[in-house]
């Protein structure tokens, strides 16, 4: 088996390089992440300046752009072969509910799934890579179960708690859950006293009952969401077409 893995972390994050480790052995492992932290870039490409690729020590490539730029260069001119799986991750930190559009690890495997590659992002709860090693081994097993039965491509959004692997409970499918609105921007000055804003946290959650990703994740269970592109909202098709009648 052939597997790209990327990530927005930075491709000297601990999480690629447990996620790297764990694959090797099962799976021939190309690995193309950006070269700094890119979180929250969302499917964003590089088209305002030509994108560079370096090769690590350790044989990884970085690039000085996005998660999404990362596997576009993978799969358009770095890989020989396509692949049979592109992963993402393991992130620091939950992808799950209204966080999914602006993730890059998620962006990082939407990318692999529109290029016609199965493709999975994997992330933990909470920040700080406590228990990674727990993580890596439950996105082994996920990369194992090979999913036959899928319809190809698929795209699965996978969260992980921060427990050792015999304290999570087990697997669990879900849907996103959904946060109320962002918390406001915060303000701060520059050394020349101008105004500089930082984007400010995310909402609480606002949708996490039973059956949501944060409910699942919450009860100390791997979180999977099966996730699609469409965004059409098929609901207001009717109602719009009589509007412009």
């Amino acid at each position: 088996m052939k597997i790209l893995i990327s990530n927005d972390d930075g491709y000297l994050a601990p999480g690629i390089a447990a996620l790297a480790d764990a694959l090797a052995p099962i799976a021939d492992i190309t690995i193309v992440a950006p070269d700094s932290n890119r979180s929250g870039t969302s499917n964003a490409l590089t088209l305002d300046r030509p994108l560079s690729v370096f090769r690590a020590a350790n044989g990884y490539y970085f690039v000085n752009g996005t998660p999404s730029d990362c596997v576009h260069i993978a799969l358009t001119a770095i890989m020989q072969d396509k692949p049979d799986l592109v992963v993402s991750g393991i992130n620091q930190g939950q992808n799950m509910g209204d966080d999914t559009l602006y993730s890059g690890t998620v962006a990082a495997a939407t990318e692999g799934y529109l290029f016609g590659v199965p493709s999975i992002a994997f992330s933990q709860l909470d920040k700080g890579w406590t228990n990674l090693d727990a993580a890596a081994r439950v996105a082994r097993e996920m990369v194992e179960r090979k999913f036959d039965s899928l319809a190809r491509p698929f795209l699965l959004n996978v969260n992980i708690p921060n427990l050792p692997y015999e304290q999570i409970k087990g697997v669990r499918t879900a849907r996103l859950g959904r946060r109320h609105m962002a918390e406001g921007a915060i303000r701060a000055k520059d050394p020349h006293g101008r105004d500089i804003f930082w984007i400010g946290p995310p909402g609480k959650a606002r949708d996490a009952g039973e059956g949501t990703d944060f409910f699942i994740a919450a009860q100390g269970y791997v979180s999977v969401t099966p996730l699609q592109i469409d965004l059409t909202d098929t609901r207001q098709m009717d109602q719009l077409g009589a509007d412009l009648a």
